[in-house]
């Protein structure tokens, strides 16, 4: 290892620059793509693989486990074997996993590789902002920024429709088999244009008691909250106990984290109030989005009639402005201040949650389509200027692992929002059901028409009350909903000064515009 001061290379330039960016970009399209895929397939590997469709909701539990416990480490990895290095091996043991997965002859192989393949697929994401921030000059970091972005944009949704039509038409294996050649070219395109562009790499102590904690605390959080809505929250022992486990690992974790000397996960990050509070607004922001991104397919599907592809085209025009926006913010970034672009961000999400929340169940497609197109205003003002918050003014040494961290922290609020989202749903719509059944009774005169005019058809009293019934649950599950989208309308709308406790960095001279831009490649 060599003592002289380490001096990042120089920007890449034409055609390498173009490949360099295709090869990452195409690297991180894969991870996200597979982080989603899955879920629509699970019936289909269910019964293929001859388990109960509760069992199979370990393909997607045991990937998001692996991913978030590895998310943290990336800082800790890149600096043992640098970063170009730990990504192409990503990227390939990401490729061997996903042969894997579509050839596992059980679920119990199955699970197995899809922990490998979110474990490794940790650190992919993180470095490959890292890289292309490297690849590019200072003024044009922006840029960078907002090309990577479109990649993370349109993945989530075009793996539902991706992954719909693969197990429609083919064998669900090739849902994981689609890496293979993605995979196998962006390392290599990788590895030939960055491998002389090699960091540093320091023989530092393997943190054991930080990492077994660390696996500990995660790996008890994530499968409480993958798990919780299952099982019932904590009216089942097991959540109680993972939740238990949880708390004491983290406390554990923190102290320990906070006193080593050379710690798994820098922790100290958060001492910095640009990072912190960065941080914590992209995550709550994130549970908020995709809370509601999986709450209103399964509306569509379970009580509007909708089909998962009609579910799936309603969600895809969430990029369109999203990718015709970034490019224009990520340009001008260091034109504006970000805590005023990420407050129009949190409005329009705003805005467009409050629209939702006054749906009803007449509402036709172009209805609710409207609200899902303004969304991708929201989401092109939000994540770019959120992540200049977060990582500005970060020396160059210290991205990778705040980009790990606050990544990780993204992660778990994700976890959070969707098993928020949908369990406070259900309570709700459990609510309206029971209001809305007390008024169903033989004093009610639009009661006792709705029965007679399902009798008048043909249906028997037992046959007419069950339809009543399907009513009544529409009408809930409608109006729940519309609490959820009023909830998380209001929390956006109370993120906005959490976000003005920040000070963006300033330009700094010699170091080209925008000093927050700069940085902020590597945290989406």
């Amino acid at each position: 290892m060599s003592t002289d001061p380490y001096t990042p290379p120089a920007p890449l330039q034409g055609s390498a620059r173009m490949w360099g960016t295709i090869a990452l970009s195409a690297a991180t399209f894969m991870n996200v793509l597979d982080s989603s895929i899955a879920n629509v397939s699970l019936p289909a590997i269910a019964g293929d693989l001859g388990v109960s469709p509760n069992q199979g909701t370990w393909v997607i539990t045991s990937f998001g486990v692996a991913n978030a416990i590895a998310l943290p480490l990336t800082g800790w990895l890149s600096q043992r074997f640098g970063q170009v290095r730990l990504f192409c091996v990503s990227v390939l043991l990401f490729v061997i996993s996903s042969w894997l997965c579509g050839l596992a002859p059980n679920m119990t192989t199955l699970i197995a590789m899809r922990t490998m393949q979110g474990f490794v697929a940790g650190p992919m994401m993180p470095l490959a902002q890292a890289l292309l921030l490297s690849s590019y000059p200072p003024a044009m970091a922006g840029m960078a920024m907002a090309l990577w972005a479109m990649t993370t944009l349109v993945a989530p949704v075009i793996g539902p429709l991706l992954g719909g039509w693969i197990t429609d038409h083919m064998h669900w294996g090739w849902i994981f088999f689609i890496n293979i050649p993605v995979g196998i070219v962006a390392a290599f395109v990788t590895w030939s244009i960055f491998h002389k562009r090699e960091t540093p790499t320091q023989q530092l102590p393997i943190d054991k008691v930080g990492l077994a904690l660390l696996v500990i605390a995660v790996g008890s959080l994530q499968i409480m909250l993958d798990k919780g809505k299952e099982l019932d929250w904590f009216h089942s022992p097991q959540v109680m106990a993972l939740g238990i486990t949880a708390l004491i690992g983290f406390a554990f974790f923190i102290a320990w984290e906070l006193t080593d000397d050379h710690p798994v996960v820098e922790l100290r990050l958060l001492k910095l109030r640009n990072f912190w509070t960065g941080t914590l607004a992209m995550a709550v922001a994130y549970s908020l989005f995709l809370g509601n991104l999986v709450l209103l397919p399964l509306w569509l599907q379970q009580f509007m009639g909708y089909t998962s592809t009609q579910a799936g085209m309603l969600m895809a025009p969430v990029g369109l402005f999203a990718i015709i926006l970034s490019p224009i913010i990520g340009k001008n970034i260091a034109k504006f201040d970000p805590r005023a672009l990420t407050t129009i961000a949190f409005a329009v999400f705003g805005l467009v949650l409050y629209m939702r929340s006054n749906f009803n169940t007449q509402a036709d497609f172009d209805t609710i389509m409207i609200p899902t197109i303004v969304q991708g205003i929201a989401m092109a003002f939000l994540f770019i200027p959120l992540i200049s918050i977060t990582l500005g003014g970060l020396p160059q040494e210290k991205i990778a692992s705040a980009s790990g961290l606050s990544s990780f922290a993204r992660m778990v609020g994700g976890s959070f929002g969707t098993s928020i989202a949908i369990t406070v749903w259900q309570d709700r719509a459990a609510l309206h059901h029971a209001h809305l059944s007390e008024l169903i009774n033989q004093g009610s005169q639009t009661a006792t028409s709705a029965i007679a005019g399902l009798s008048a058809a043909g249906l028997g009293p037992e046959g007419a009350l069950a339809q009543i019934n399907r009513m009544v649950d529409q009408q809930a599950y409608m109006l729940a909903a519309n609490d959820v989208f009023y909830a998380s309308s209001l929390i956006f709308l109370c993120l906005i000064p959490l976000v003005w406790l920040a000070r963006p960095a300033r330009s700094v001279p010699g170091k080209g515009p925008g000093g927050a831009a700069n940085a902020a490649a590597a945290a989406h």
